[in-house]
């Protein structure tokens, strides 16, 4: 993990751990650099950037230093506004962008945000460019062979121009219905849009595939994301849903790259479920190739079992949807994702993709005629305890031999029929410890220890 950028960009308390300053030096040194290749590779055009935002008051503060960094560098910044992860990635791709930039701190609070990049093929800026950010940050860039202490500003015709590009946006959604194989006509569908970037388009693409949709947290006012709302707060989809007597309802996230469903009946149905049934259907349909699911190691003990069952592969990597998508591509796999509703269909998407995800979930349901919940029903999801832990220093205390230690003596504690993964966040200046067993009592005796551990050597911050 580097300086700034962590698993999923570079992200922080707005002014605080990321400033205005940090968002035009990126865009300074990005604007710089792929100017810099177009003209070793003969290319005299201008580099064209795409960036997106989510609805926190500060991305439009982040937005416009970008866009200064940016063509104050000599590049184009085309601007699709409010929109989501997922569309940024898309335009950035099919209409080959040089990079994108999407504004969002995911499903943290309004008070976070960050800066996520995208490759021109879509996918996470690959680490060697963030590194390259990180020194030109420091003052210690080294780069194309030389040191760059200052990075020089574009002059006259060369200085870049901003491009109103809200039709990338619309063209996105127009990709998002033309996935939809079967009308949604007669099909109650709820919708939690986390008051963030997904809070008019996905409602416009049920609409356009016929379903009657109920929304909340449809109202961003630059304060609201994510607050008690989408899929982080998946109760009030909940609610919504047995009340109104819906078929299926979706959550999203703040920018919209996962989902969570939540059943005929109001239970919840999280990323481990999304990922068995679609993989029993794209098996059915011929389209899992190389029969092999991809997660990563907070999934499910269930989960690899309900595989083991059905004849599926399984791989597992770090948490993160960057490193599930490198491992699909490598291996040419289908279907990846997370626990926590980033699910990846790569024959459509290069990231995860909320509304995607909740098209293919209602795909499955209608070709085979059935509800939600009997498609998760074969599905038995062992009990689990997570915790998200406040520490004074996170790699001081994951690292702890005191701590390890009790880790260890929990694990054996378990043997096969559970596990322990204590993980230092990428994202939150947290530890995140997920406890696995055949009862939810022991999870939390189990946890528990861990906990106190933490506790007695001091490593906890007390609320």
């Amino acid at each position: 993990m580097g300086r700034y950028f962590g698993t999923d960009g570079f992200r922080g308390e707005a002014n605080k751990t990321l400033t205005a300053d940090h968002a035009y030096k990126v865009g300074r040194f990005l604007g710089w650099y792929f100017g810099e290749l177009k003209r070793r590779a003969g290319d005299r055009q201008p580099p064209k950037v795409i960036i997106g935002k989510d609805t926190r008051r500060s991305s439009y503060m982040f937005e416009y230093s970008l866009v200064a960094g940016l063509t104050a560098s000599g590049a184009d910044a085309y601007m699709l506004h409010v929109t989501t992860t997922p569309s940024v990635a898309y335009i950035t791709r099919v209409d080959r962008f040089d990079c994108g930039i999407m504004i969002s701190a995911s499903h943290n609070p309004y008070y976070d945000n960050g800066i996520k990049l995208i490759n021109s093929q879509g996918e996470k800026m690959e680490d060697g460019v963030c590194n390259l950010i990180e020194d030109y940050i420091d003052g210690k860039l080294v780069a194309f062979g030389k040191k760059m202490p200052i990075i020089p500003f574009a002059e006259r015709d060369k200085i870049g121009k901003t491009v109103d590009f809200a039709s990338g946006r619309n063209r996105y959604i127009g990709h998002l219905i033309s996935l939809g194989i079967y009308s949604f006509s007669g099909i109650k569908v709820g919708l939690d849009c986390a008051n963030g970037s997904g809070w008019d388009i996905a409602k416009a693409v049920f609409d356009a595939l016929g379903a009657t949709t109920y929304v909340i947290n449809a109202n961003p006012d630059g304060l609201n994301i994510n607050e008690n709302a989408g899929s982080t707060h998946i109760e009030g989809l909940q609610r919504l849903v047995k009340e109104n007597k819906l078929d299926i309802g979706f959550a999203y996230d703040g920018d919209a790259d996962r989902c969570l469903c939540v059943d005929e009946n109001g239970e919840v149905v999280t990323g481990d479920h999304i990922l068995y049934l679609s993989a029993m259907y794209m098996k059915e349909q011929g389209e899992l190739l190389t029969n092999t699911v991809v997660t990563t190691v907070m999934s499910n003990l269930g989960l690899y079992k309900a595989f083991e069952k059905e004849g599926i592969g399984y791989a597992k990597t770090p948490v993160g949807d960057k490193y599930v998508h490198e491992y699909m591509i490598k291996n040419n796999c289908r279907l990846g994702g997370e626990q926590s509703g980033h699910i990846i269909f790569s024959k459509y998407s290069t990231t995860g993709d909320g509304i995607l995800t909740s098209l293919k979930v209602m795909e499955a349901v209608i070709a085979k005629k059935t509800t939600l919940s009997k498609l998760c029903k074969p599905l038995k999801i062992y009990p689990q305890t997570l915790l998200n832990l406040s520490v004074t220093d996170k790699y001081s205390a994951l690292n702890d031999t005191a701590v390890q230690s009790v880790v260890k003596s929990v694990e054996k504690k378990l043997g096969t029929g559970g596990r322990v993964l204590l993980r230092a966040s990428g994202t939150e200046p947290l530890l995140r410890l997920m406890v696995e067993a055949h009862s939810a009592e022991l999870c939390k005796t189990c946890a528990d220890e861990i906990v106190e551990a933490l506790r007695t050597c001091g490593h906890i911050i007390e609320k």
